[in-house]
């Protein structure tokens, strides 16, 4: 059996973020675990390519349970299955969320080194950001975000609509303020997905202490004596196993991740030996607290051709080589932040606005030209859980998020989606907006919450599985290791406490910047603690 210092499971944002920053030093051996392949596809790379890639080889493509407060439907949840994770198949917006946020993290959760002023400098140490640096900003960090290339007329024309509707404008939602629509920033170089396999994995490979191993997928963490020894997994038909001599940190995912300590023997006592797994350590909260944003929104066909739908061309191919052209479109190229109702200490929801018609969850190709907007619930009280229900540890697991259960979520998304309509009725968008294919039938709320239970989908953020925390039902500590057990840590969306207000990607990023240094044990942040805020 092969033994490494490190093994790191799961190659995505975080997988790579911690692959690169703790193979810096030249005393450690790390070995980095994927399920998946390289990410050498070119669609991972052409930005405007990313819906192309759900439910091929790079992609999960798990589902939710029929979920009880949406029709009943199941919801397709595409997660990244490849070197990269889901920041190889996102829509590559930048945005870090809110101030209270991470606040609340502190303050509500017992997270003690994990506020807003915390986790800036982990923000900026990560960030090449083509603006420059500032307060808020870093420049020379591996992760490239610049303005979007591709500034589309129907996107430019939304947030005309949008002003006129009465929405401010923000030209840095990552800045002072969140409130208002604007362009959003990309995680994209010179036109160009820089995925975190990109911006952080792909500059580390040379180095000869750090393997990685692909199409291995992770059965479960070997556990001797309460402590990580290793872990086993399964590549082809042969049984893998490789020791670790420091520690094993699971970076698979909120729904992933508490799948594998389920399947190591770590979680509920009575559900494990349902499951005939041999409980090994007892921690009530694996697999609770699911989170996400759900999301729904209106898709309008237009006469004009002035959509992506058909800007697959050897022109615009030849253009996206010089990094230019719609090709370089993330398709979510504007948006903003909008308070529904008075008395909220932050915006509860989130605008995506796309110059083509964003139908059928993605799965579907533009029937016809047009443009979608999709309004976010950024502060869900509703929560689900990911349940394993089979002892098949290579078996998908039982995913229940709970969709719109609360209150406080529906009315959110009713008046989001409402605003989407204003909107859409709003010049100079108005006249690209002929011909509804989904909207709702009526203004009121039952009518719009009806269309919203419908036809809501993801936004693709989940978090909360192993939680972060002091309480009972934390899975792991402030400092992420797993509650009771040594060498074992959890380094994903899963440990957060909460959804931040915003796309996750940078957010893990952060996380796994932070919990590098938790790990080589640094004490000093990487830059003058700053205490400029989001508000």
């Amino acid at each position: 059996m092969q033994s490494y210092d490190y093994i790191i499971v799961g190659a995505g944002s975080a997988g790579c973020v911690l692959a690169s920053r703790l193979s810096e030093d030249p005393d450690v051996k790390v070995l980095l675990v994927e399920a998946g392949g390289r990410d050498a596809d070119d669609l991972i790379h052409m930005p405007a390519g990313f819906a192309a890639l759900y439910r091929s080889r790079h992609d999960w493509d798990l589902s939710s349970h029929h979920e009880p407060f949406a029709d009943r439907r199941r919801i397709y949840l595409p997660r990244g299955k490849v070197l990269g994770g889901s920041s190889s198949i996102n829509a590559m917006v930048y945005i870090r969320g809110n101030r209270i946020d991470y606040d609340e993290w502190r303050d509500s959760y017992g997270c003690d080194g994990w506020g807003y002023d915390d986790l800036l400098p982990y923000f900026k140490r990560a960030e090449d950001n083509e603006r420059g640096a500032d307060d808020y900003h870093g420049v020379g960090g591996p992760l490239a975000v610049q303005d979007g290339r591709a500034r589309s007329l129907l996107c430019a024309e939304w947030l005309d609509a949008a002003r006129a509707a009465g929405l401010p404008d923000n030209g840095d939602f990552n800045g002072a303020s969140q409130d208002g629509v604007g362009w959003y920033q990309t995680t994209c170089r010179n036109g160009m997905r820089c995925s975190a396999a990109v911006a952080y994995l792909h500059p580390a490979l040379a180095r000869p202490n750090l393997e990685v191993l692909t199409h291995i997928s992770v059965t479960r963490v070997v556990l001797e004596q309460g402590r990580a020894t290793g872990i086993e997994g399964v590549r082809l038909d042969e049984l893998v196993r490789f020791g670790a001599a420091r520690e094993v940190i699971l970076c698979a995912g909120a729904y992933l991740s508490p799948v594998i300590l389920t399947h190591s023997g770590v979680g509920r006592p009575d559900e494990l030996t349902a499951l005939q797994i041999e409980p090994l350590h007892e921690l009530p909260g694996v697999g609770l607290n699911l989170q996400d944003h759900p999301n729904a929104g209106v898709n309008y066909a237009c006469d004009d051709p002035v959509s992506l739908k058909d800007a697959l061309t050897p022109e615009n191919v030849a253009l996206l080589g010089q990094g230019q052209g719609p090709l370089t479109s993330t398709l979510a190229e504007a948006g903003g932040f909008h308070r529904t109702r008075d008395g909220l200490p932050a915006p509860d929801i989130q605008f995506h606005a796309v110059p083509a018609l964003f139908m059928d969850e993605g799965l579907l190709p533009a029937p016809d030209h047009g443009w979608a907007v999709g309004a976010c619930v950024l502060k869900p009280a509703s929560r689900g859980q990911v349940a394993v229900v089979t002892p098949d540890p290579l078996a998908r697991p039982l995913i229940l998020h709970n969709y719109l259960a609360e209150e406080d979520d529906r009315r959110s998304l009713v008046e989001g989606v409402r605003l989407c309509e204003q909107i859409a009725h709003t010049e100079p968008l108005a006249r690209h907006s002929q011909r509804a294919l989904f909207a709702p039938g009526g203004d009121g709320d039952e009518e719009i919450l009806a269309y919203a239970r419908a036809t809501m989908q993801t936004l693709y953020h989940p978090v909360g599985t192993c939680k972060m925390g002091r309480d009972a039902m934390a899975v792991v500590d402030p400092d992420l290791r797993v509650r009771g057990l040594d060498s074992l840590r959890v380094v994903d969306a899963s440990v957060m406490p909460t959804v931040p207000r915003g796309n996750t990607n940078a957010p893990t990023i952060a996380v796994a910047e932070k919990a590098a240094d938790i790990i080589r044990e640094r004490t000093s942040t990487p830059a003058a603690t700053a205490t400029a805020a989001i508000a």
